[in-house]
């Protein structure tokens, strides 16, 4: 959080950007980043500039923001596989059900039979074993293309950041 703070700081200095249009983007870890660079925080930030104006997350873990009560403080885009087995998209909705009235907009989209790295360019599905973080707690998760929520997503994203 402090790094993405940082940063927007530093963007926000530049000649070329627009202090006001400054957004969080990530995809599963990073999106995890994403969601508590956009909580709301209980004590006010000193600001160098204006806060980001929205933010993106691609298939996060939302389970340890979820248990902690989290909430959106700029308007959030959360996109998730229902058939992700490494993050699970029932916790991202109940995550999202439960910031509702306390947040600021905040949307999730849940693509049907996509996986995880739905938006990849060119990965068949594979299994990937090993891994630490699972729905399961197996280690063993599934990751892939999904044509239809790639397209959407390169589409929706860009449409959320044009707001």
């Amino acid at each position: 959080v402090a790094d993405a703070d940082a940063a927007r700081a530093w963007l926000q200095a530049q000649s070329w950007v627009a202090p006001d249009r400054v957004s969080l983007l990530g995809w599963s870890s990073g999106a995890i980043g994403v969601l508590w660079a956009a909580r709301a925080r209980p004590q006010p930030q000193t600001k160098d500039g204006p806060d980001f104006r929205s933010a993106v997350a691609l298939y996060p873990g939302c389970r340890r923001l979820s248990n902690a009560a989290w909430s959106a403080r700029v308007p959030t885009l959360i996109l998730i596989g229902r058939a992700d087995d490494q993050a699970s998209a029932a916790t991202c909705q109940q995550m999202v059900a439960g910031a509702r009235g306390r947040s600021a907009r905040v949307e999730i989209h849940v693509y049907p039979g996509a996986h995880h790295d739905f938006d990849h360019p060119d990965r068949p599905l594979q299994v990937r074993t090993g891994l630490a973080f699972s729905v399961d707690g197996s280690g063993r998760v599934h990751s892939g293309t999904n044509s239809a929520a790639r397209a959407d997503a390169l589409k929706r994203v860009p449409e959320w950041f044009e707001r």
